[in-house]
């Protein structure tokens, strides 16, 4: 359910951002993913094997970091979200690891109106960054986000206009 704190497409500007809180990536995180996925790759799950990689440690699917960060955005900012409409590009940069923070930085990239202001696609540049502040993956997403309307937009302009008139009537 939406709060009056979600913000519709049109409040939106690109260039707009925000930074997630972080979460730790535990081996739990590693094992729960590769029991959902079947993604059993030794370098994820057995520790002696990746010993013999050049990361010298199990690195956590690169799916799994992604899906991690599609929650961690979900209200950084709070969005009256209607569809995850696509990955425009996804670009895997650096491992993470278990133990590894990692934080979604999203910035907007365009807004662009659809439906006569009932909704709205917004283009994000999605980064995730870990601890160190390296980037560890980045893409391109789009949004279908619900926009007030013609109706709503109205609405929200007379109940603005009667407000400014009863601060004057005092």
């Amino acid at each position: 359910m939406f709060t009056q704190s979600h913000l519709y497409f049109g409040d939106l500007k690109a260039g707009d951002h925000w930074v997630s809180p972080g979460r730790t990536i535990t081996q739990a995180d590693i094992v729960n993913f590769a029991g959902v996925s079947g993604d059993f790759n030794p370098i994820h799950m057995d520790h002696h094997f990746a010993l013999t990689t050049a990361y010298r440690k199990p690195v956590a699917h690169g799916l799994l970091i992604l899906s991690m960060a599609s929650g961690l955005g979900l209200n950084h900012p709070p969005l009256r979200t209607l569809a995850f409409m696509a990955i425009k590009e996804w670009n895997f940069l650096e491992p993470v690891f278990i133990g590894d923070t990692i934080r979604v930085r999203c910035t907007v990239l365009e807004v662009e109106e659809r439906a006569r202001g009932r909704r709205g696609q917004i283009t994000w540049k999605r980064e995730i960054i870990n601890q160190d502040e390296k980037v560890a993956q980045w893409g391109i997403t789009l949004l279908l986000v619900e926009g007030r309307g013609p109706q709503k937009a109205e609405a929200v302009e007379s109940k603005t206009r009667s407000e400014d008139n009863l601060g004057q009537e005092s």
